[in-house]
Order: C-alpha cells, then structure tokens, then sequence
C-alpha cells in the first residue's frame, strides 16, 4: 500500500486547505492554445500496492542522470528556483521537452474510452519525444536495476504532480497515486525487467469562466512498447511486445507520448482533494481516542497522588500536635535538604533542557501554521522550510531557558554555557548530516545536499540562531536562577538502595511505553510518507497527538518523581529528563521493527542512511519529551516542598 495518501488531513484540515494559500500558490488561468510547462522532478523510490510491498531503496536519482537517458530539452536541462525545504528533502526539479497545450475539446466521459481515441485534432494525438540511440549495457543494467528497487518518476505540471488513478480495496474510493512506474518487474526471476517508454497523459481542466482554464488534475498511465524504435510512432501498447533494455549489447529507445484534455468539475480550490486520501480513517480515530484515554487515566492517577497521598503529607507535617515531643519524618519530606543539591554535569542538563525547549517551541509554532492552513501542498517544501526558519528565530527562546536552568542548577560558568547551547546541537547534527551527505554523493544521488544549500543553513545558524540564543542566555543570566522553597544541607545525605523499577534506565524504558503508546501508530505514518519520498499532510492528527504525548511525558515523570523522592531518592533531575524522553529508545525500536517489516534495503547505503535519520528523529523525540518531562518534575517539586513548613 502507497502511504503518500494515508497523512492527509482530510477530516480535520479540510477546511484550512481550501481557505488559505501562500503566496505562488495562486491559481493559472490559460487561455485555448496556451503552453503548460511540465517539469520533472528526481526519480524516488516507491511502495507497491500491495500490503507485503517493501520499500527497496532510500536513494533518490536525478532525472537527467547520465545513466537514465531520458530525453532532454533542446537547450539542455534547466533547474527551477527551489525552496530550502524542497532541497532539503531532495527535490530537483528541471524543465522537460514535452509539449503540452490547451485544447479546447470536452471528450467523453469514460476515462477508458478517452484512452483509445487516435486522433482528435492534436487532442490525443501520438506524438514521438525522441529517439535515444545507443543505450549501452551499463546504462540498461543500471536502469534495470531501478525498475527492480520499484523507482518511480515524479512530474509536475501547473503545481500538480503527476499520479496513478488507483482504487482502495477497503472503501472503493478512487484516488490518485503521487508518481508512476518507471518500468514493470513482474516477471522478474524469468525475464528482464520491461522499462515504460510510453505515457498516456490526462489533463484535468476547470472552466471558471468561458474563456479561461484552470489544471486540477494530471493523471500518467505509463506503458512499455518495445519491437523496432524507428517509424511512425506507436501508441498502442496492447498491439505490441515489452521493452526489455539488453544488459549485453547497445539498443535505441524511442519515446513517446500522448495528451487527453477532459473537462472536470472539480474547482481549482478543491483540486488536491483528489490526492490527499486517506485509506483508513478510523486507524487515527482508534489511536487519537486510545490516546486520550491513556493521557485521563494518567492524569487522574497524578492527581489522586498530589491531592490525596501529598495533601496529607503536607496536612500531617504542618499540623503537629502539641502533645507528641518528636514528629519523625519519612519518605520524600527526609530528602527536604537534598531535593535541590546539583546534581551531576549541570551544564550538560541545562543545554539539553535549553535545546529541548527550543525544538518544542519550533514543533509547535510550525503545527499551528500547519492548522492555519499556511503549508499548502502547492508550495513544496514549505513544512521543512518553516522548520528551519521558525528554529533560527527561536534560537533566543534555547539560550534563555538554558541560562535560568544552569542557573537554577548552581553552575557559574554562565559564558562556557552560553557557547555550548548555541554550538553542540547544531554541530552534532551538521556532523551527521554531512556524514551522510557523504555517502549520498559517492552514491550519486540527487539527494545530496548541494553546498550552497549547507553554507545557507550555517549563516541561518551563525547569523541568526547563535546571536539570538546569545542574547537569551544574557537575559536568562540577568533574571538569575529560580529560588528554592528550602535550603540544601552541606553534608550529603546517605542513598538507600532503590527498588528495580526505579533505576534509571529501566525507569526511562519502563516510563517511555506511554508517551509512545499514544503516538506509534501516527509514527508508522509519518516515517512511511519521510522513507518513501511522500509529504505528510495530516496535521490534525499530528497535532493531537502531540499535545497527548506532551501530557503523558509531563503526568509520567511527575509521577516517576514522586516515587523516587518517596524512595528517598534525591537525584531526581536526570530521572525525570530521561523519564520524559524515555518515549526516544521506543521509538528507535520501532524504527528498527519498520525497518525489518517494510523496508528491503540492500545498499550499504540506503542502511545507513536510514539508520543516520532514525537516530535523528529519536535524538528530537528526546530531547523534546525530556525538556517536558524535566520542566514538569521541576514544578511539581518546588509545588511540593513550597506546601510544606521546614523546622
């Protein structure tokens, strides 16, 4: 099953989809005879119909690669102005020399009978793209072995990518697949794989006035013609043998092509309804309800313990009767003058904490533009270009957080913080990234990042992101750490032995099945549409689910903490950071169960590419959830120990 329909927001964001655009999305009105560019974009991987389909690859190809000896304009290739975003994510999008022209016929309405109409002025004419000569074994090797790993070519036409009508087996709705085949592998254990050198295009058009024209649907039905490449062209592909590419000697490859106009009723707003299906709704519905129920039942549980267990701490403590000579303490109220002892790498905690507080305000600023219906699907790319942006600028928001924590922490070394906040998140991920990008480049793959794209992202960094971070962390600095409710005792007090489930790491992993368990079906969507070259549109769903993991991560670690304290255990400030990211190594683990379940990946590159992405996810997932997680257990103990009367 394609998931490239399965993240739309269909139910919750239909609305916002139609109500705003961002500027370049406004629609194109042609006049008859008018040319309607066409572009093509890299060639991407791609999942099968059928639901054991498992995606093969993780490398994307340019168009014009050398190997692929698709036919070119005269002029030679052009590359179209990108967003960084759309670079980021591994669009390359060039012109293309078909010709494509409004017609100003309405053919009939059976899209089968469109498909069999020979000539009807030049509406449905067969027309010849080119002739490649001499495509050598190496290049038919290579092209096959990208019909083998299911590759899949992505054109665009008037903002619109090129599809597959297709059907869902469950609803029977009809949809339209994002990219078609670049050749057909069945067979494959007998014969060579056959490559599609023919492609039926439809054109979906909306008249909003008599005399102008609008595209709002662009449908590929792609076919293999093979026998002699020389003559008049064909476009019959039923009348004719396969295109098998000889991985032994030199053949020609002739292209060609045939465009059908057919008058649609679907306006230009509602245009990418069409593309944006979603196979089983009540899969989010379950995993949003099952959410819920987990965030209420974890807020209850917290609040039966902070307003029944905690309360009549507080009641008994500060209520003593004047007939005892001794109220002996017990539980958390004997660790009162440990609770806010430093804990251990104070500086490390509170660049965690400042980063994570910067990657929770950038999630949630860009899922509200998301909700707003900013990120249209016609600006590509427009979701990671936010992302990027929306981080820079709230690079002060890191640095201020940070400095009150290390503050709040007892550090002293407020510039060697400062520095670090704005440097180590940056550089680990630059340094992944770039080690990355360096095997995409010896795999030749059209998703290397280029090098003006990374100078971009390091002046966005040293020109935006650092400064503004410097200048919160002087502000953090300023208003100095936050006051405790009690003083720390100078002599360390004693640990008891803590039970199992309280360690550290078996308590992150222990802590992490909920905030995952809320989320792990909205992450099998979301990884399927990033690994398959697919944009995500279900912002609802994803927002919901957000605001639930946040909550289950804050209720999780407050509660983890108050058995620690009540264990008479003080080191609490990195349990309750790795409680709240415990969700991370969950889904690292599921990761590697997608992996194993649907990905097929034989290049030693494709592996570490997906493992190189998997471990940056989860590092956001960490240092988010932890961040919310850390600042819940902060509250909730100066709540505790402020209720309190110290003797």
């Amino acid at each position: 099953m394609r998931l490239v329909s399965a993240a739309v927001a269909g139910i919750l964001l239909a609305q916002p989809l139609q109500a705003f655009y961002l500027p370049g999305a406004a629609p194109r009105d042609y006049a008859e005879g008018d040319q309607v560019d066409l572009f093509v974009n890299a060639l991407t991987p791609m999942l099968s119909g059928s639901s054991d389909a498992k995606l093969k690859s993780l490398i994307n190809y340019d168009y014009y690669h050398p190997k692929l000896r698709f036919c070119e304009p005269k002029d030679g290739p052009k590359k179209q102005p990108e967003s960084l975003g759309s670079i980021l994510f591994g669009d390359r999008i060039f012109n293309s020399p078909y010709d494509v022209r409004v017609q100003l016929l309405v053919p009939p309405a059976s899209i089968h009978r469109i498909l069999q109409i020979k000539m009807l002025k030049d509406n449905g004419t067969c027309k010849a793209l080119c002739t490649v000569p001499d495509v050598t074994s190496e290049e038919a090797k290579f092209i096959n072995d990208r019909i083998r790993e299911d590759y899949a070519l992505n054109w665009l036409v008037d903002g619109l990518p090129a599809a597959e009508m297709k059907q869902d087996v469950r609803t029977g709705d009809v949809f339209y697949d994002i990219g078609f085949n670049l050749g057909d592998n069945e067979g494959v254990n007998q014969n060579l794989p056959v490559l599609n050198n023919h492609y039926e295009i439809m054109l979906n058009y909306h008249k909003p006035t008599e005399s102008t024209y609008r595209v709002v649907g662009v449908l590929v039905w792609p076919g293999s013609i093979g026998g002699p490449q020389d003559g008049a062209p064909r476009c019959d592909v039923s009348e004719t043998q396969p295109l098998k590419l000889n991985e032994d000697g030199t053949q020609a490859v002739r292209y060609t092509y045939r465009v059908t106009w057919m008058e649609s009723d679907t306006p230009w707003a509602t245009r990418w309804d069409n593309y944006l299906h979603i196979f089983d709704p009540r899969i989010h519905w379950f995993s949003l309800i099952n959410s819920l129920v987990i965030v209420v039942f974890l807020c209850v549980m917290v609040s039966m313990i902070l307003v029944r267990s905690v309360s009549r701490d507080v009641a008994r403590y500060n209520n003593v009767d004047l007939n005892e000579d001794v109220q002996e303490d017990w539980g958390w109220k004997l660790v009162h003058g440990e609770v806010f002892r430093t804990p251990r790498f104070p500086m490390l905690l509170s660049i965690m904490s400042g980063n994570g507080a910067q990657l929770s305000a950038m999630v949630g600023v860009t899922l509200v533009f998301a909700l707003l219906g900013f990120l249209s699907p016609s600006n590509r790319g427009s979701l990671a270009t936010v992302m990027i942006v929306v981080w820079s600028l709230f690079g002060g928001i890191g640095g201020y957080i940070s400095s009150r924590v290390y503050a709040s922490l007892g550090g002293s070394n407020r510039r060697k913080n400062a520095f670090l906040t704005a440097t180590m998140l940056p550089t680990t991920i630059f340094a992944i990234v770039f080690f990355l990008n360096f095997f995409l480049i010896t795999a030749g793959s059209s998703g290397a990042v280029p090098f003006g794209t990374m100078l971009t992202i390091i002046l966005l960094w040293f020109g935006i992101s650092a400064p503004l971070s410097a200048v919160g962390s002087y502000y953090g600095s300023k208003h100095g750490g936050i006051r405790h409710p009690v003083r720390v005792n100078q002599i360390p007090r004693q640990i008891p032995p803590v039970p199992f489930y309280l360690r550290p790491w078996v308590a992150a992993i222990l802590s992490g099945i909920l905030p995952f368990g809320a989320a792990f079906v909205e992450l099998y969507f979301v990884l399927s549409s990033l690994f398959a070259s697919r944009a995500y549109y279900a912002f609802g769903f994803l927002a919901l689910t957000a605001g639930v993991v946040s909550l289950t991560a804050a209720t999780v670690s407050i509660l983890f903490t108050y058995f620690v304290l009540c264990a008479e255990e003080y080191r609490w400030h990195w349990r309750s950071f790795f409680v709240g990211g415990g969700s991370a190594f969950w889904v690292i683990a599921y990761g590697l169960f997608y992996w194993a379940t649907r990905l097929s990946l034989e290049s030693m590159t494709s592996r570490i590419l997906y493992l190189g992405y998997l471990f940056l996810i989860a590092l956001a997932v960490f240092l988010t959830t932890g961040t919310i997680g850390f600042a819940a257990s902060y509250w909730a103990v100066r709540r505790l120990y402020t209720a309190i009367r110290i003797d």
